[in-house]
Parts: C-alpha cells; structure tokens; sequence
C-alpha cells in the first residue's frame, strides 16, 4: 500500500447485502423484466430501435444479421452478442411468437431445436407489425434516456400502437421473481380493450367473454378453463395444454396423427422421450413413430399395434409425454419501475394509459409544429401582399442581417418570419405559389383547432385511441389457433357454452357426432332429415336425439358399465360428416360394445335425478331398476351399472318416471308385460331380479320396451322374426282389453307371435308409430329400410307377414326403427322383394335388392 492511501474498514455484511442488491434491481429493471407499457425487455426494445435507425424496414431489403447486431451492440447494448442476436432470433421465429416482429431470412432455427445459423450468414428486417410499435417515436411521444456511454440516446419504451405484452407475452428469470406470461389472440385483445375503454368498471368476468384465452402460437388445445380463469383474475394460473390429435387409418392400421403440439414443446426430444416410453413398455399399443412433418405443417403419426385402443392410448400418451403439458401463468411486469403482479383488467388499463400519454404528447408535439409553420405562413402571406415593397427593401440592405432587421421594423415581424422572408426563393413569388401558401394557412388553422380539441376533450383522445386500435385489429387481427376444451378437468362451464338446441345422431356401426338443430332447420323438407349424414357402407343412423348442449348422454356397455358426457363434448360434425367412433370417445374396453343411450336432463338438479329411474334388462332375463341419482357422478373409467353374473350380457336400457308398463320378450316368441312398480330400485352395483323366465337354455331375451302408463292406449308393438316375419299389434285394443294381459314380473310370458320352423326365432321387439320407418339388416350385409304404416296391425297370437324374403342360409341380424325420410320408401311385392322401379332413362335404380338403399353414404 503507498503512503497517503487510506483504509476504510467495511463490515462484508453490509457490502454483500447493498452489493447484491444493487445487482438484483439492475437484472429486474434492466434485463429480465418487460415494461407493462410496450411488452418489451431493454434487449428486444434495443434491436427494434437499432433496426428503426438503420432503416431495416418491412419494405426495404433485408440486411445481415451480423450487421443489425452490431449496430445494436455498439450503441446501445454492451453485452455479448449471442444475447442480442438470441433475441433477434426469436422474435423471428412463428413457433415462439404469436405476432412475429422481425421477418428473418435463412436458417432461424426449427421446433425441433435446432439452432439458427450464425449471424453472418443470416438476414433481417422489421415486420409491418414492429412499425406499428415506432409510430411517432419521433414526435417526442415517449421519454428517452442516454445510452452506455452518454453519447447517443435511446427510447426507455416504445410508443406502441399494439398491445404486445399481452398478444406476444413474455418470460424471464430474475433475481428472487420470474415472469411467464401466455401469448394472446390480437383481435379477441382489442376487443377487451375496446371493451376496457367503453366501460372502466368492467369486471375480468365480462372480459373473459372477449379474450376467452391464451392463444399459442405452435395452436395445441387448451384443456380445462379453470386455471386460465384464475390467471386472469389473479395474474397467477396453470393452464394445461394438449396436442391437437387425431385419428386415421395409415396402411390399414389405426394411427394417432399429431398436427400440433403444446407450446414451447421440443418435437424431436417429445418423439425421442415418446419412443423411449414404448422400447421400455411403459406405454402399451404403439407399434411405430413417424414424424411426417414438412413444409406444409406438422404431422406426427403414431401408428397403433391391432390391439390397441386408440382412446386408451392417447391418453396414456398425454400422460406420460409432452403430448399434454402445462403453462404456468406469472404475470409480473414492470410499473414504473417496480415489478408487479398484474391481472388481465390491469395489463389493459397500463396499457390504455400508455397510449393516452402517447396521443397526448403527439398532439402537442404536432399542435407545436402546426403553430410554427402557421406563425412563419403568416409572415410569407404578408410579404407576397407586399412583395414589390418587400424585394425593394431586401435588394436596398447590405446584407441578410440588415434586411431581417428592415422587414421586422417595417412589417411588425418576428425574426423567425423575417428570416424566413429573406430565404424565399423567387419561384415563390408567382400567383399560383402564393395561393397555395393561403391554402396551406388554412389548412393548417383547421389542424391547430382540431388539435386543441382533441387536447381539450378527453372523450376525444379516447375515440381516437379506439379508432386506431380498430385499425390494427383490421391490419393484423386472425384467428385464434389454440382450441378451447372447456371440459378438461372438472370444470363447470356452463357459462361459457350457449344452451343450443343440438342433434346427436348414432350409427349403426356406432359413430356419433353433434349438429347445430339450426342446420336442419334450414332444409326445406320436413323434420330432421336422416339422408343428410353420411356413413360407411352398410351403416346407417339409428339413434337420433334432439338435446341441448348442457344435457347429458349416457352410455351403458354389454359388461354393465355406465359412461357418460355432456352433450357439448361430443364431436361437432356437420349434416354429411360420419361423426367420431363412441370407441375413440370414451374409455370402453375393447372387447366391450355400447347396447343403449340414453339423454337426460341436468344430472344435478336433485328432483330430477331422484323421481327419474333406470331400468335394465339382461340376456338371461334379469332386470334391475336403479334411481337416476346413482349415475349423476361420473369417471372416466366408467362406473358399473349393473353386476353381469357369468355368461350373460346388458342388452338394453331404459329412462322411465316409475309411471311405466315393461315389456320383455324373448328369442321363443313369449312376452311379459309387468308393472314397473313390481321392481324395487336397487344399488348401483346390484346384478338385478327375475324379470322374465326362459323357455329353456337356448332361449334368451331379446328386448326390452318401456311405455309410459298414460300413453299405453296408442302404443303399438312391433315384433321381427329371424327368418323375415313380422307384425304390428296393438297394446289395447279397440274395446279397451289388454291385448298382452299384465302378469307378474318373472312369470314365462304370453305368446307374443306364434313361432314356427317357418318363421324363425324372434329377433326384435320395438314400440312404433306409422311415422316411423323399420331398418332391417340381415347377416349378409343386406340393408333395406320399410315404412311400419305399410304393416296392417294383427292380433296376438298370429304368426305375422313375411316382411323381407330371405335368399339361402341368411337370416336377420338386427331390426331398428329410424326416423321417417322424405323419400320415398322401398316397396316390396308379395313375397318380400323390394320392387325395382325404373326411372325415365330405364335403368334400374338403386332399389335392388343387395343394395343398401341408404344411398348416401358420403363418407366425410
């Protein structure tokens, strides 16, 4: 130590807490965080500035990376270039910005992971959208500061027209405070915000109806609203995200196709960690994994060993992989310098006073210049009224200074006008030239006046604050690419999805979509036509339920399970689409088969779930009535609805009010018809009590009809043999007799329809009206469809028409009752065949028999 130095003793204490700290605020202020204003970090708002000085303007050339970077490095950013260039990136790449700001040229990386080329070999320049975020930036709209150095001064926000930190979003680690905030969809922003602006009060309920969600820019499904809610209200939520999947045939094997993933997902580790999972048998099912992704979008095909069950798997897959992964919302931002946890009512209010500011500091700014140039037009006007005088007393001065000083005295000018005098060019002395200088002073009083409107009126400032945001929404709003699945997580959402009438329609083959009622009442026919939908060949529509979205349908399983679903979750189709197989829907097993729907009503509405029942009936005969209550709390498993002892099978469910006739039949042709109160309601787990005794072993139930007691009058039954009979007969006949006599539950049942060699087994038993039509498939794969008012009503005993005539060794399968079309209906001669017309060009139409007369089997 030399002589004169001095030692101030420190307590290393005090030094490392004051030292530290100041490190921390300088890394929150001045790197980490963005501005609640602009959305953006030094860094980002540095780039943009030093693009902006260089002129890299969305309509001019690109230039270098390398060249750009060094520009913002020299001048206003003085850390190491991969920082800055790492930003610049970025902000240039689609799958990490929602609203890119720069547009790049060459390799900028990929979704995979790969890194960008170095900067030399790369090039940039501002986006449209960027421009928009240096609007009158030099109209002293914002404040600026000086820069590293103090020789040159950069902007400490920018003045931007978009509400960036919201639309692009933004993450970073602090010192002791991270941020993590989701990108939204630009037009459902402005529309809050216009929304903000019209009502101050509002509340983030009402502004949920605008912005409904984060919108990601790699899209991806958002599952569950519950945590995007709390986000919003508090600034702090977790929002799950999944892939958006679905499924395919490729190469004759069932396949999961991928065609967007959850944001800031790395595809090529999501793949790799996926394949990993399968080699180590962790998850089950999947045989191989393609990535197809080109440059028309992504495409990721999990293709699906036979076995294997998609819905199972995929969920199996979004359990384990990235294929479902969550965002956690952090939304801190810098408010005057300070960080702050801020709402989504909060981000719109900083930002609406941002832009106040700004339009007000414009409008003096131009109501300054207008002033100026009013005050100097002032002068000119003056001088060309006296111009000879004027040119004489310039051309009689010695120099400028003396003839500034003469117009002044002469002309009662100030020394800017004087000046301005003095420098006129002669050209504007001609007529035309000092006509425009009175236009332009006109011109110009009209935008001083406005000006010191708009300065006067706050109303004023707010319209053109909302004039301007429409204008951007216009330029640069789209749609939102991120789905909302509402019903992700237990969530309530019924405020969210309008109570719509809907038509859910079930195929044969078991495919189910939902379609707005609205799109069948357009039609110029009458009902709900069934001709509209489209289904593979030989499939057919066979329930159709019209419900409104918060409804619910349940699904009950050959093994006793009972799923359920809102009706809203069910896949939206339109009239011609095939719908989604039930299998992919719900989480069936795969040697399991749906055998009954059934929609109701809000299954927590108390007095509803507990005055309506269930009642089901087996193979064997067993039948069990269970309170609708007991199946109003659903898994995703499924819950049992009935215990199936060995050997048998769930056949059929039915709604009832307990105010209802059962009607059971059986394969030897008998039926019993019981009161419903004969069966008490039991547990959920129940396996059921005698409903009917069989004829021997071979025999087994067929099906079931329930018939409301007040409607038991005009019922009509309708019961198929195998071998093609049929017939139609009454519940009550004309005087009021019981055609089927009501017995005992469990008893062996009256003979419904007198079976022979002849006629076959009984196959079905339906309850019908002459506006319903029959489909009758046989086991060939024959389809034909008939209407029930062709069918004259019998007596009980009878051995019924010969519906369908039946070639060989076939008999039939299944017999469903559809909905009426307008078509008309296939008629058939005395034996059975359908009758083949003959159009006007004689060739015969698709009424033939072998034909399935279902003909528009559009498939989607």
């Amino acid at each position: 130590m030399s002589d004169g130095d001095k030692l101030i003793p420190i307590n290393i204490e005090d030094e490392m807490k004051s030292a530290y700290i100041d490190y921390s605020m300088s890394v929150i202020v001045s790197r980490a965080l963005p501005d609640v204003r602009d959305g953006l970090k030094p860094v980002h708002r540095r780039v943009l500035y030093g693009m902006y000085e260089l002129g890299v303007f969305s309509n001019r050339a690109h230039k270098k990376s390398a060249r750009i970077v060094g520009e913002v490095l020299g001048k206003y950013h003085p850390h190491g270039d991969t920082s800055v260039y790492d930003a610049m990136v970025r902000m240039a790449q689609e799958w990490s910005l929602r609203y890119l700001m720069v547009d790049g040229q060459g390799n900028f990386g990929s979704v995979d992971g790969d890194s960008p080329a170095a900067m030399r070999y790369t090039e940039a320049r501002m986006k449209k959208i960027s421009e928009e975020m240096m609007a009158d930036i030099d109209k002293e709209t914002v404040d600026f500061q000086l820069n590293f150095d103090d020789t040159l001064e950069e902007p400490k926000v920018l003045p931007t027209k978009v509400p960036t930190l919201l639309v692009n979003g933004a993450s970073g680690i602090a010192v002791g405070m991270a941020t993590n905030m989701a990108p939204h969809n630009l037009t459902e922003v402005i529309d809050g915000t216009l929304a903000y602006i019209d009502n101050n009060e509002i509340e983030i309920d009402e502004l949920i109806k605008y912005i409904k969600a984060p919108d990601f820019p790699t899209g991806g499904t958002i599952y569950g609203y519950e945590g995007v809610k709390e986000a919003f209200k508090t600034g702090r939520g977790r929002i799950v995200m999944r892939a958006k999947t679905s499924f395919e045939e490729v190469n004759g094997k069932e396949s999961i196709i991928v065609s967007e993933i959850p944001y800031q997902v790395n595809k090529a580790e999501m793949i790799k960690k996926t394949a990993d999972l399968v080699n180590e048998k962790k998850i089950e099912g999947i045989s191989t994994i393609r990535d197809e992704s080109d440059r028309n979008g992504m495409r990721i095909v999990y293709e699906l060993k036979r076995d294997a069950v998609p819905n199972v798997v995929l969920n199996t897959l979004y359990k384990y992989t990235q294929l479902q992964s969550s965002f956690s919302v952090n939304n801190i931002a810098l408010v005057k310098g300070r960080p702050m946890l801020l709402n989504l009512k909060d981000l719109i209010y900083h930002f609406v006073e941002h832009r106040h500011e700004v339009v007000i500091r414009r409008a003096e700014y131009d109501l300054r210049k207008a002033e100026e140039r009013a005050h100097i037009l002032e002068g000119l006007i003056i001088a060309s009224d006296n111009i000879d005088e004027v040119i004489a007393l310039i051309r009689g001065s010695k120099d400028g200074e003396e003839a500034r000083g003469k117009l002044m005295e002469r002309f009662n000018l100030s020394e800017i006008q004087a000046r301005a005098i003095v420098e006129m060019r002669l050209r504007q002395l001609t007529g035309l030239e000092q006509d425009k200088l009175r236009a332009e002073y006109e011109e110009i009083m009209k935008l001083i006046a406005s000006l010191k409107e708009l300065l006067a009126s706050k109303e004023l400032r707010m319209q053109l604050i909302k004039d301007e945001l429409t204008e951007i929404k216009e330029k640069y709003g789209d749609e939102r690419r991120s789905q909302i699945e509402y019903s992700g997580g237990d969530v309530s959402i019924e405020d969210l999805i309008a109570d719509e009438q809907v038509v859910v329609t079930i195929s044969h083959a078991g495919y189910i979509k939902r379609t707005s009622l609205s799109e069948y009442k357009t039609q110029n026919r009458g009902g709900v036509g069934q001709k509209s939908a489209g289904t593979r060949d030989q499939d057919f529509l066979e329930h159709l339920f019209v419900a409104t979205n918060h409804q619910y349908l349940l699904f009950f399983t050959q093994k006793g399970k009972c799923f359920w679903m809102r009706v809203y979750e069910i896949p939206e189709g339109t009239k011609v689409s095939k719908g989604r197989a039930i299998q992919n829907i719900i989480n069936i097993e795969p040697d399991d088969k749906v055998k009954a729907y059934i929609c109701t009503q809000d299954l927590k509405d108390l007095d509803y779930i507990q005055s309506h029942y269930l009642i089901m009936v087996t193979k064997e005969g067993v039948v069990k009535k269970t309170t609708l209550e007991k199946y109003s709390k659903p898994r995703v498993n499924g819950v049992a609805a009935i215990t199936i002892k060995e050997g048998d099978e769930l056949l059929e469910a039915k709604l009832t009010t307990g105010n209802s006739q059962v009607l059971i039949a059986s394969r030897s042709g008998k039926l019993v018809r019981f009161e419903e109160e004969k069966t008490r309601p039991m547990g959920r787990t129940a396996s059921g009590v005698r409903g009917i005794t069989l004829a021997d072993e071979k025999d087994e139930v067929i099906g079931m009809v329930t018939i409301d007691k007040d409607h038991v009058n005009d019922s009509q039954i309708l019961v198929v043999t195998e071998n093609g009979y049929g017939k139609r007969t009454l519940l009550v006949d004309e005087d009021g007799e019981d055609v089927y006599r009501i017995t005992n539950r469990g008893g062996k049942g009256v003979k419904t329809l007198n079976i022979t060699e002849k006629t076959g087994a009984l196959i079905a038993i339906n309850n019908v009206t002459d506006e319903d039509d029959l489909m009758i498939i046989n086991k060939s794969g024959l389809t034909i469809r008939m209407r029930v008012d062709n069918l004259r009503v019998m007596g009980r005993a009878t051995q019924g028409v010969r519906l369908i005539n039946i070639k060989g060794n076939d008999s039939i399968a299944a017999v469903t009752k559809v909905l009426r079309e307008d078509e008309e209906a296939v008629e058939l001669d005395e034996d059975g065949n359908p009758i083949i017309s003959e159009d006007s060009s004689g060739e015969e139409t698709s009424e033939d028999i072998g034909t399935d007369i279902d003909t528009e089997n559009t498939e989607e």
